[in-house]
């Protein structure tokens, strides 16, 4: 018999249990081998639909679909056993109704086995929020720039810049702690708003482009390592992987213009 335990996934609740505590790490995943290695240190791992603009040269999150979601959370599934697996609602699938918000968050945690879904907006989705985690659907609430509104927004612009604006933003992160959102990603905000909202509420926060002062933080996988040529400002790039991958990619077509493969020789011999 195997002496070895199987190892336990974070759930929600342990998130939300780490207010104030220890700081959330997190990055975002598309694919199973990233994700990973992205296992070994983040608390969870969002399939953001980040991955429409990342993965698929889209120019919004507009329109990725919810297959894709699908699809590529199935994968980052795959490819973990730690970390809480979040993935993105994305644009159309939840607003019409709190009915069609369970029916495709059902169908997103049945097909792809994550742990909680993620979906856009404050208090105008409380009521959705209520509805899901009342039936048995863990969600991480999403605040401030919210890329799937970038139309109606005018752009991808920073959060709360006029202090008088700040009351709207403090309504919609109480609304979804009241709703039942176990965490709320603040993304592009000023900091002292940021800051302030994660003082006040109960549940954790998680940065994105926000207050160092949030419970957590999340980035684009893809932004820190150097793969985007013009990541967000508030990205700190930890790799260069762009310009190896890049210098990889020359030497090979170098070796084939050539005709020069190391090793060759015993291989074909």
């Amino acid at each position: 018999m195997s002496t070895q335990s199987k190892v336990r996934r974070i759930t929600a609740p342990q998130i939300t249990r780490r207010k104030g505590g220890d700081p959330i790490v997190s990055l975002t995943s598309y694919h199973a081998h990233t994700a990973a290695i992205v296992d070994k240190y983040a608390d969870f791992v969002l399939v953001g639909d980040s991955l429409g603009m990342v993965m698929h040269g889209m120019e919004s999150t507009v329109g990725v679909s919810l297959d894709l979601m699908i699809m590529h959370g199935k994968a980052v599934v795959r490819g973990t056993e730690r970390a809480l697996v979040v993935v993105d609602m994305p644009f159309g699938t939840y607003e019409e109704s709190p009915a069609e918000a369970f029916r495709n968050a059902a169908r997103v945690m049945k097909e792809t086995q994550c742990g909680a879904v993620k979906l856009e907006g404050g208090v105008r989705m409380a009521e959705t929020i209520r509805f899901l985690t009342e039936r048995g659907v863990p969600v991480m609430a999403h605040i401030g720039l919210t890329p799937q509104s970038v139309h109606v927004m005018g752009g991808f612009k920073t959060q709360g810049r006029k202090e008088t604006d700040w009351d709207q933003h403090f309504e919609d992160a109480k609304a979804v702690t009241e709703a039942g959102a176990f965490s709320v990603v603040l993304e592009g905000m000023v900091e002292p708003l940021a800051a302030r909202i994660t003082k006040e509420i109960p549940i954790p926060t998680i940065g994105i482009g926000a207050s160092a002062e949030c419970d957590g933080q999340i980035l684009v996988l893809e932004d820190m390592l150097g793969l985007n040529p013009t990541p967000p400002k508030f990205v700190k790039v930890y790799g260069d992987l762009g310009g190896q991958i890049e210098a990889a990619v020359k030497a090979y077509a170098d070796d084939v213009k050539d005709r020069t493969f190391p090793g060759d020789e015993q291989v074909y011999r």
